[in-house]
């Protein structure tokens, strides 16, 4: 059995994975930092900081005796580039198989955001990763302001509750779009949207499992 090491920013994003990679037979260990979604306000905090802390720990994922790392954090993903981190094992960022999805896209598209830290870092990622598959997107992010404060606090309910309706609000506002919950922990919030409005509301764990089985083979 594969061993994944799944790195989050809360503990509320465990119960997601779980839920999605259950059929794949893996044994899942959980990772989780929320310090630095606490502190990244703070006036001497630094970007340095922030990608040192992630490193550090991917590092320590990786020394771990896992097979593979899934990093499900937006703001995390942001920080970590392929390119210049390597690590001798697969490292699974949780946006590529949501980017896959929005490229394979023929309308216009709204990136849905509860964590303003993640909202820029994850719209230049889209870019990129469209420009390598040889995309041009026509996709424009939506900051669903004062929520994300309260999963951070431990305040699911009202957190769901929350960004389902701001969800709602902007499909209705753009009923020729269609509208992606760009971070896991919208997804119960997309779900509910998707079935009050009957409009498809994208999520981070539709394709995850499929994605997951064609890069480790399983």
């Amino acid at each position: 059995m594969q061993r994944i090491g799944c790195f989050h920013a809360h503990y509320s994003n465990i119960e997601h994975i779980e839920n999605a990679l259950r059929s794949l037979g893996v044994e899942l260990i959980h990772y989780v930092d929320p310090g630095l979604d606490r502190i990244k306000k703070d006036a001497d905090f630094t970007t340095e900081m922030a990608q040192k802390k992630v490193l550090d720990t991917l590092n320590w994922i990786a020394k771990s005796h896992v097979d593979a790392i899934l990093i499900t954090c937006t703001f995390f993903t942001a920080i970590y580039d392929e390119n210049v981190h390597r690590f001798p094992i697969p490292v699974i960022k949780i946006d590529d198989p949501l980017f896959e999805e929005i490229c394979q896209l023929d309308q216009p598209t709204i990136i849905a955001f509860t964590n303003p830290s993640t909202v820029q870092g994850t719209m230049n990622q889209l870019a990129a990763y469209a420009t390598t598959k040889g995309k041009v997107l026509d996709a424009t992010p939506a900051l669903l302001e004062n929520t994300f404060d309260l999963i951070m606090q431990g305040k699911k309910n009202e957190y769901i509750e929350a960004v389902t309706q701001g969800l709602i609000e902007v499909i209705e506002a753009n009923p020729t779009k269609r509208v992606i919950a760009a971070q896991l922990s919208m997804v119960p919030a997309a779900q509910a949207a998707e079935k009050q409005t009957k409009r498809n509301v994208g999520n981070q764990l539709d394709s995850l499992a499929t994605y997951m089985k064609d890069v480790l083979t399983l």
